[in-house]
């Protein structure tokens, strides 16, 4: 019966970071890889699918508070598309260890620029 509790909070506090655009999903697979057990690639695709919705529901907030540049929207839309389209193909074809290393140090890379990187004015 408990088992959902731990899943349903982290969900629940992954939506909040997404609402707020700092990358919920993010923490999401880290939670769903490293402490629920669910192998890389299948997290990834629960992560797609949990992203849809959160960044649906959280787009008119933002274009509210005018947040969204719209000079820049097309070509950006454009771009994650290929792009996320090229790296589902070859995660898809990658071996998982070294999935599972390459996102490791992408976590680390950002994390020591969140760190160590120039603050903005």
């Amino acid at each position: 019966m408990n088992e959902w509790i731990l899943p349903l909070a982290v969900g629940a506090a992954t939506g909040v970071l997404s609402g707020f655009g700092v990358g919920g999903g993010t923490l999401l697979l880290v939670y769903m890889t490293a402490f629920a057990g669910v192998e890389q690639r299948l997290a990834q695709g629960i992560n797609l699918l949990y992203f849809l919705p959160a960044g649906l529901l959280a787009l008119p907030a933002h274009m509210k508070n005018g947040y969204i540049e719209k000079r820049a929207l097309l070509p950006a839309v454009a771009a994650g598309l290929v792009c996320a389209a090229l790296s589902a193909w070859a995660a898809t074809a990658m071996d998982v260890a070294l999935l599972k290393k390459l996102f490791g140090g992408f976590l680390i890379a950002v994390g020591l620029m969140e760190l160590f990187g120039r603050k903005k004015g």
